[in-house]
């Protein structure tokens, strides 16, 4: 009798530990998805520095591709 409920309390114990990754892939993928925007942004910025500073310093190319180049223009 003692083997029938040590099983049944392992296989609970296996059925907890499978919902429990499901729910943390879940939530991972939640987080994936929520962060593509910024990604995608991230992807942007990178390109547009890139190409900026063939003809510019990278610290004046960055502030141009954040769209702050004329708050730092040199008068």
């Amino acid at each position: 009798m003692t083997d029938t409920k040590y099983k049944e309390k392992f296989d609970w114990i296996k059925t907890f530990t499978g919902l429990a990754i499901l729910l943390c892939a879940f939530c991972l993928a939640l987080i994936v998805v929520s962060l593509r925007p910024v990604a995608k942004w991230a992807n942007y910025q990178a390109i547009c520095v890139e190409q900026e500073s063939v003809k510019a310093p990278i610290s004046w190319a960055v502030r141009k591709c954040n769209g702050r180049s004329k708050v730092y223009q040199v008068k």
